[in-house]
């Protein structure tokens, strides 16, 4: 057991028992939490007072500032705002309109108008507000000296508009085309001739500025469409004197399209290439054909050629040659080659074959004459072909320079059109009244005034002082270093935890209530753990501070022990402000622990009969001028070397460590040193620097144990520390 129990050494890292006292924040077994409930619960007890009391304080202001204010009333108008853009550029509407993105913008800066100093000072001049002394504030008659009257009449004019400013609003309603022009004051007929003012004088300006942009943009115009004028007719002249020049000639000059651009008509030249082309064309194919033709006919016998079969003559020849032949045939059938009629048929023959090939001839002569014809046509038309197409080419040179002219012209033409459209437009828009904010409701007299409301003066009350409040409280616990939970002494002090004794009342104390005697059970059992050997021990107990409990811890793990049998001396080392002899009712006496180690006493002749058997009390006597001095004496050594056989374990009860050198020269002669830390009270620097001198002096750290432990300010549940105790009993019940 003792061997496994060992703690390390005074590094701080945790014994084997640490295992069975660590928990999570809800007292359950688990890792540490940056935040979790029981911080904020415990947070919250804490700081209850300053959360309460700050916040109460809040509200009461809150509400006796709303019982002391003045009461504001507000009346509101409304006027309706349909944007429109009459822009005076050609290509665009005068149909109002507005793009939803811009919408947005627009009816903001209508807003912006209503709060500007321009409409204000439209809205002190119209009710006459500077000459109203009860509006701004000042006693009949009163004057600062040293103002002549247009310096005090400028200086009363500024009061008043920035009055004004200092009370208006203007809203805009959201998906709504509406502005809401709100005015406060204290006269609720005031507010309500304000807010009205302010809604015509927003008509009358916007109107003013519409007719303005109106007549703006007539004279913008018609100084644009002049100019237009002038620099066309410069455009018109310049082109025509170029195709002038040029000899640049067409059915008309300057032509203009629907699309704005410019398209010129055809020239001479272009006429008569045309026409020469086409004439060309023509005769090549007259000429073709009649090659053709004339090519068919040549070594062709007059009676094969087409067009001498398809001749009325040619007909009536080949006709009567048949017929002659067919004669002729006949008679030389009946008669010989020498009769007169073979002889003067075969004359017809001869003469009628003369006849056909002479008229042959005459129709191969026309063909070739007709072929011949038709060539020279071609070859005349051709070379003027070439002519007019070197004419044209030189002609389209100079008409590129001639189009740009005319193209220039024709766009200034369409501008100019344009202009004039837009600027009748404008013109007939002129009479009809372009206003884009009209009035939707007027403002009424208000019925009750909005300010001060107690509801939401209460609300802003509770907020503000919350968040003061918690600001405060925040900043308490930042600057708060105490110790309060088992978590903040493991984490922080870096040393193993023994127990926790709750926070109980002074009878109880006395009287080791149930809850209380179970933890100095659950102190002694782990301190069994941190021991390093079963028996003839010496274990100090001190604390940073006093009044932290370390005597009573000491008193109740003394009665642990000695309940259990084992022989133990409990030695009161405080020879500043001795307590032991009283927490067991006995009255100081006259000799303790300084005269036993001055050896004027023996130790059985001083100790206490103690109520609990096995446990022996050494009280402290007469209290030494020296106590340092009693402490650092080798006697001590001696005492506790001698007495460590005869008793199975010595407890020493010594004086805090802060200030005093006493524990930390005692801990040099036990073997163990248990710290006492009070909760809640005990400050985590001075915990530190007290654990440094203990480790300075080579103590060796048996563990700390928590006391006066208050659940509810650590963040746990009431019941956290008598849920264990009291599980016996309700298991009976």
């Amino acid at each position: 057991m003792n061997d496994q129990a060992q703690t390390t050494s005074g590094s701080g890292e945790p014994s084997r028992f640490d295992r069975y006292t660590t928990s999570s924040g809800d007292g359950q077994p688990g890792g540490e939490k940056l935040i979790d409930l029981a911080t904020v619960r415990g947070f919250i007890w804490r700081q209850r007072f300053v959360l309460l009391g700050v916040t109460a304080t809040a509200l009461l202001l809150g509400f006796i500032l709303t019982l002391l204010a003045t009461p504001i009333y507000e009346a509101r108008s409304v006027v309706r705002v349909d944007p429109e853009q009459n822009d005076i550029f050609e290509g665009e509407s005068l149909t109002p309109m507005i793009s939803v993105m811009a919408l947005d913008s627009y009816l903001a800066t209508v807003a912006r108008v209503v709060e500007s100093r321009s409409v204000a000072t439209q809205v002190v001049n119209s009710l006459k507000l500077d000459k109203n002394d009860a509006f701004l504030g000042i006693e009949p008659g009163a004057r600062p000296e040293g103002l002549s009257d247009r310096q005090w009449t400028a200086q009363r004019l500024d009061m008043a508009i920035d009055t004004v400013l200092g009370n208006i609003d203007a809203e805009v309603p959201a998906q709504q085309r509406l502005v809401e022009i709100g005015y406060r004051s204290d006269d609720p007929q005031l507010a309500m001739q304000i807010a009205n003012s302010y809604a015509d004088s927003l008509l009358t300006d916007d109107l003013r500025r519409s007719l303005q942009k109106n007549a703006y943009a007539e004279t913008y115009l018609r100084k644009e469409i002049v100019g237009l004028r002038g620099r066309l007719d410069d455009a018109q002249r310049r082109a025509l004197g170029y195709a002038r020049a040029n000899g640049i000639i067409g059915e008309s000059l300057l032509p203009t399209t629907e699309g704005g651009g410019s398209g010129a008509s055809q020239t001479v030249t272009a006429a008569n290439l045309g026409a020469i082309s086409e004439q060309a064309s023509e005769a090549r194919a007259r000429r073709i054909v009649a090659e053709q033709t004339w090519r068919a006919v040549v070594g062709t016998a007059a009676a094969d050629m087409p067009a001498f079969i398809q001749s009325g003559a040619g007909q009536n020849l080949i006709t009567q040659r048949s017929q002659l032949e067919a004669k002729l045939a006949e008679l030389r059938q009946r008669y010989g080659p020498e009769h007169p009629d073979i002889t003067e048929s075969q004359a017809q023959l001869a003469a009628l074959n003369g006849q056909i090939n002479q008229l042959g001839g005459n129709f191969r002569e026309s063909l070739r004459n007709t072929y011949e014809s038709a060539a020279r046509q071609e070859s005349v038309l051709q070379g003027e072909l070439r002519r007019i197409s070197g004419e044209t080419l030189d002609e389209q040179d100079r008409r590129v320079a001639f189009d740009q002219l005319n193209d220039d012209a024709s766009a200034l033409q369409t501008q100019l059109d344009a202009l004039l459209t837009r600027y009748n437009q404008i013109a007939a828009s002129a009479n009809v009244t372009p206003s884009t904010i009209t009035m939707l409701d007027r403002a009424a007299r208000p019925k009750g005034p909005v300010s001060p409301n107690l509801i939401n003066n209460l609300l802003i009350a509770l907020v503000i002082g919350s968040g003061l409040a918690l600001g405060l409280a925040v900043l308490r616990e930042t600057l708060d270093d105490r110790l309060r939970s088992e978590e903040d002494v493991e984490n922080k002090l870096g040393i193993p935890l023994l127990g926790v004794t709750p926070l109980v009342d002074k009878g109880e104390e006395m009287g080791e209530s149930i809850a209380l005697a179970e933890a100095h059970s659950s102190i002694r059992a782990a301190l069994d753990f941190a021991l390093s050997k079963p028996d003839h021990n010496i274990v100090l107990l001190t604390s940073s501070q006093s009044v932290e409990g370390k005597t009573t811890t000491a008193v109740a793990v003394a009665r642990e022990y000695a309940r259990l049998g084992r022989k133990v001396l409990l030695v009161d080392a405080d020879l500043r402000r001795p307590s032991v002899a009283g927490r067991f009712g006995f009255k100081r006496p006259a000799k303790g622990f300084a005269e036993v180690l001055a050896g004027d006493a023996l130790l059985k002749d001083v100790l206490l009969d103690s109520p609990t058997p096995g446990l022996d009390i050494l009280p402290v006597g007469a209290i030494p001028p020296n106590p340092v001095e009693v402490i650092s004496s080798p006697r001590v050594d001696e005492f506790f070397d001698h007495y460590r056989n005869v008793y199975n374990l010595i407890l020493i009860d010594s004086p805090p460590i802060v200030g005093l050198a006493d524990a930390p020269l005692l801990s040099r002669v036990a073997d163990g040193v248990v710290f006492v830390v009070e909760s809640n009270r005990a400050h985590f620097g001075q915990a530190k620097t007290a654990l440094r001198r203990l480790r300075d002096g080579n103590a060796k750290m048996l563990g700390v144990v928590l006391t006066k432990f208050r659940a509810l300010d650590a963040g746990y549940n009431y019941n956290y520390n008598y849920s264990y105790y009291t599980y016996g009993s309700k298991a009976k019940d």
